[in-house]
């Protein structure tokens, strides 16, 4: 057990650990573009609704 213990502690663990890799983002999508649309539309809708709501008090 003690051999173990210390060829563990000779062998460091960083030597067999992978290098870091930046992770490389993906392209944004056609669909995802088409939803951002909907939605910057569904918001400024929202937005318009809101103010004619105010406006009539």
């Amino acid at each position: 057990m003690k051999r173990i213990l210390a060829l563990a502690l000779t062998f460091p663990a960083p030597a067999l650990a992978a290098g870091f890799e930046r992770p490389i983002p993906a392209p944004q999508t056609e669909s995802a573009e088409v939803w951002f649309l909907v939605a910057s539309v569904a918001l400024i809708a929202s937005l318009v609704a809101v103010q004619m709501l105010v406006s009539r008090r």
